[in-house]
């Protein structure tokens, strides 16, 4: 794997006295990659798909906060790297590699690829087992072994982006204090579910299987019995009105079933406690929700995740002083999440454009209509408002001349 050359670092001394990093529990800062019999539950597949998928709708831009309010988005090659993170994947492509990562594992590791100090690339990788180590000065390294017996050489913890899902006993990772997720109890329902649908399947067998007997009132030889199943066979075949005639010499018996099968509700419990377990409501699964559920849906389970992804990534893309010296951040956008009917739309595009803060062409596309070249980069603003600090002096014009007229001026009082 050339791609680690770009992360080698100078630690070819410090490496050699390097120790593994301290955990507070004791214990060695190892943690292996990942169990996964979870993922064989079509239901936690389907889970993880909704979130995985709204996910990949996100806008990562680079700004600047300037004046500790306003967000600039930059045209930088940071911002380039965002649009084409590398060479095999677009921006959906990899946010979706980095979330399903994240919900297997509970652990997603990005490797920021540099060339003289300029971002060129960023890499999502799937290592089996991670290692955490401390140098004599205090850095923290960290080491990956990969499942074709690849190893990583010793890379700076800093120069990586490490987003966590359940952070909690563990120091490092994300999950369970061995920096695995914990499944347990989930696994019991998925126990359960597999329970029942083994029983509708045989109870959908026992649909199929043998629904009478024939009895012959007389004394009759294994030939002669086999010709008379036959004969019987053929009368089934040919009858189609359902009804089946007999003689005195045969008696046909029917088999009375009571078939069990798991009702309605008790399969909606069940698919439901497995679902709360990703924060995903049946009715997101469905997609059968209203702008309500969906509200509630990203504000429960999808903006802590968008919130999380902006923090590591400006974390492990900007140093400190690019950061908090310069305002330099990695902000997720969710415009493409937000679920709006056409009403709520038109109350959206008025209340921006009334204000000049949407572009003409943002509102065109905002109703799915297609940019107009004609109208780059242009915007209108309603003559209704005005700023706070000239206020008084709009509504006095010159001081001591007295207040405006109604009906003189578009200003309001």
């Amino acid at each position: 794997m050339g791609l680690f050359d770009n992360f080698k670092k100078k630690y070819e001394e410090k490496k050699r006295n390097a120790l593994y990093a301290r955990m507070m529990n004791g214990q060695a800062p190892i943690f292996s990659q990942f169990g996964n019999n979870i993922y064989a539950s079509d239901v936690v597949q389907q889970a993880i798909s909704c979130i995985v998928r709204e996910i990949s709708k996100l806008n990562p831009t680079h700004v600047r906060i300037v004046g500790g309010v306003d967000s600039i988005p930059q045209d930088s090659s940071i911002q380039d790297v965002l649009d084409k993170p590398n060479e095999i994947m677009s921006t959906s492509d990899f946010l979706e590699k980095i979330a399903w990562n994240l919900f297997l594992n509970y652990n997603s590791f990005i490797l920021p690829v540099r060339e003289n100090g300029k971002l060129t690339a960023l890499y999502p990788i799937q290592p089996s087992t991670v290692s955490f180590f401390e140098d004599p000065t205090g850095n923290l390294l960290i080491k990956f072994h990969f499942n074709n017996g690849y190893v990583s050489d010793f890379i700076r913890y800093d120069d990586l982006i490490h987003i966590r899902l359940n952070f909690s006993v563990n120091d490092y990772m994300g999950g369970n204090e061995l920096g695995q997720p914990d499944h347990s109890s989930l696994l019991e329902t998925l126990k359960l579910n597999h329970i029942l649908l083994q029983g509708v399947g045989k109870a959908l067998k026992s649909s199929f299987a043998v629904n009478g007997i024939v009895k012959y009132n007389t004394i009759i030889d294994d030939g002669t019995a086999e010709n008379s199943i036959k004969e019987f066979e053929k009368k089934l075949k040919n009858s189609e009105n359902g009804i089946l005639g007999t003689d005195l010499k045969s008696e046909f018996i029917p088999i009375q079933r009571n078939l069990q099968v798991v009702d309605p509700d008790t399969l909606k419990f069940i698919d439901e406690k497995i679902l709360r377990n990703f924060g995903v409501p049946l009715c997101i699964l469905t997609g059968d929700y209203t702008k309500e559920q969906y509200e509630a849906f990203y504000q429960k389970t999808l903006e802590p995740i968008v919130i999380k992804l902006g923090q590591c990534f400006t974390k492990g893309i900007f140093s400190s002083r690019e950061n908090l010296g310069y305002g330099n951040k990695i902000v997720f956008y969710a415009e493409e999440l937000i679920f709006m009917t056409t009403t709520q739309k038109l109350e959206l595009a008025k209340i921006l454009g009334d204000r000049g803060a949407a572009y003409d062409n943002e509102i065109r596309v905002m109703f799915g209509m297609r940019p107009l070249p004609e109208l780059n980069g242009k915007r209108k603003q309603s003559l209704n408002y005005i700023d706070t600090s000239i206020v008084n002096d709009y509504q006095m014009q010159n001081l001591g001349v007295g207040a405006i007229q109604e009906g003189d001026g578009d200003g309001e009082s």
